[in-house]
């Protein structure tokens, strides 16, 4: 371009051309340079409660909560929690690429709602369908919705045939165990039902007691609650209770945990194939290994669930059925358990299970060789003869070689632990509360909670071991816990005395005193 020509463009850039007043140029001005450049950054509160009347820049919104979202526990070292934060990258592809879609379109979406069907037929044939029986199921937004849903067909069952026999429908109640996720009890109270919880004690090893089902059932039984995987200690409850009872698996962490294992439910039939059982529920969001947002309810046949329960739904030009109790639902999550459920198969799930177990057991025998604790779970030992009828068939065909989880009792790969009795007699001073508030200064969160009403006076730290936990990771763990162990030993009563005042910011759990006032009797929140 000549100068003359470059000089008459600059000229007629520079020029204050305008249309009614208004100036067409304007000269570009950045409104910050970094996310950090804006009124926020030191002069201007972020707003907390109430809509701000102007907008801020995208990536100062962004980066002010993720700085806010720093002061967050790592998910990865929360071992309270038996939710997954480990997905494939492939997995997460996929469920970014339908994080739009949603499960209640059916019409709209019927591929996803293909692979939704898929994942309710491999649930019922992994937990023993019957060929004669048409098993039903849905996904819900987790194990709690699930267990409403069953607890629901379990009572409209009872109230239909109590009123085709001219009977009083008006008085249900359920039978469950006081070491019950808290959702088992919300059904009750929710849904007008009468809660039978009955204690677990030592002996019963913190479960539900079979014994006490029989004394406690009567005519207006709905049925009975039983878990599959308790979240107090992780042992499997036992289902035969001789009564022909309706019974709803809880299986929110067992369901994808005993078909997969070598132990099972250690040699006991938990699933479809004990006539009782009509429902089954699970998380995909925990064993499952998806991340959190799905659960999954199965019966093995349409019959045990009412039809009043179904609704017919003309929407959006097509028609469908629902029987769960939210409508719009996220639908990526299914196709992520389908996802799963393909890519690793029975043997792909069965390996990150026995690593699970295999985990628990090593850091259930590091616990208890220190000599400071003792488990109160028991995936660590081995089954009396009776039961290790699973163990001497593994042999039969493995050989000696090759320890699985057939070796030992049967359970979810959890780790309960307090300190023994030795070490609170040596050092009374010593709270074990203090070894959870230490270990959370080293990022861990290991909650410290009581054992379920009746059992309450003991205090268990409790370890989730989930697919993500590394041999590597866990090393490190085992030395935490003996460097923070010998820290408290190594303090007088004085120095301690200030973990006992700690209660971090935003923290809602009761004091102490009220805390024990709280537990006297129904189900408290076990941490899950």
């Amino acid at each position: 371009m000549s100068l003359a020509r470059h000089e008459l463009v600059e000229r007629l850039h520079n020029a204050h051309l305008t249309e009614n007043g208004r100036q067409f140029r304007q000269k570009m001005t950045a409104s910050h340079l970094t996310p950090y450049g804006t009124k926020y950054a030191s002069e201007t509160d972020v707003p907390k409660f109430k809509i701000p009347k102007e907008g801020a820049p995208a990536d100062t919104v962004s980066q002010l909560i993720r700085d806010e979202l720093d002061l967050d526990g790592k998910p990865n070292l929360n071992l309270a929690s038996f939710v997954g934060t480990y997905m494939e990258p492939n997995a997460i592809q996929l469920m970014t690429e339908n994080l739009s879609k949603n499960l209640a379109d059916n019409d709209e979406y019927p591929a996803m709602m293909s692979l939704h069907e898929r994942c309710v037929s491999i649930l019922a044939h992994l937990w023993g369908a019957k060929k004669n029986e048409k098993a039903v199921g849905s996904a819900t937004t987790g194990s709690s919705e699930a267990i409403h849903l069953g607890g629901l067909a379990m009572k409209r069952r009872w109230q239909e045939h109590r009123k085709a026999k001219g009977l009083d429908a008006t008085q249900p109640n359920i039978i469950m165990g006081a070491n019950a996720q808290v959702a088992l009890e919300k059904f009750a109270r929710y849904f007008d039902v009468e809660a039978r919880i009955l204690p677990v004690s030592k002996e019963s090893k913190y479960r539900l007691d079979p014994e006490l089902v029989r004394k406690n059932v009567d005519e207006n039984t709905i049925g009975v609650f039983v878990i599959m995987g308790s979240t107090y200690t992780g042992h499997f409850e036992p289902e035969k209770t001789g009564i022909d009872i309706p019974i709803h698996v809880d299986a929110a962490s067992g369901g994808f945990v005993a078909p997969f294992t070598h132990a099972q439910a250690g040699g006991s039939k938990w699933d479809f194939q004990l006539p009782r059982v009509k429902s089954i529920n699970t998380s995909g969001h925990k064993y499952g290994l998806v991340y959190a947002g799905v659960g999954w309810i199965v019966w093995r046949d349409e019959a045990y669930l009412p039809q009043h329960l179904v609704f017919e739904l003309h929407y959006l030009g097509g028609t469908e059925k629902s029987y769960t109790l939210n409508f719009s639902q996220p639908g990526t999550q299914v196709v992520a358990q389908y996802y799963n459920l393909i890519h690793l198969g029975f043997n792909g799930y069965r390996e990150i299970m026995e690593n699970c177990l295999r985990n628990a057991r090593l850091l259930s025998k590091s616990l208890e060789a220190s000599g400071w604790y003792t488990c109160v779970s028991d995936i660590h030992r081995r089954p009396c003869a009776a039961e290790g009828v699973l163990s001497g068939a593994k042999h039969a065909v493995l050989g000696e070689e090759g320890e699985t989880s057939a070796d030992y009792v049967a359970g979810l790969p959890v780790v309960s632990f307090r300190l023994t009795d030795e070490f609170k007699t040596e050092f009374p001073h010593i709270k074990q509360e203090s070894v959870s508030l230490l270990l959370r200064v080293r990022q861990w969160i290991i909650p410290n909670y009581a054992l379920p009403p009746a059992e309450d006076a003991t205090e268990i730290l409790r370890v989730v071991v989930r697919e993500s936990m590394s041999l590597d990771l866990l090393d490190r763990l085992i030395a935490d816990l003996v460097s923070v162990t010998q820290t408290l030993i190594d303090n007088d009563e004085v120095d301690l005395s200030i973990l006992q005042k700690q209660k971090p910011a935003g923290d809602s759990r009761l004091h102490r005193d009220a805390m024990g006032k709280r537990l006297a009797d129904g189900i408290h929140r076990s941490v899950c």
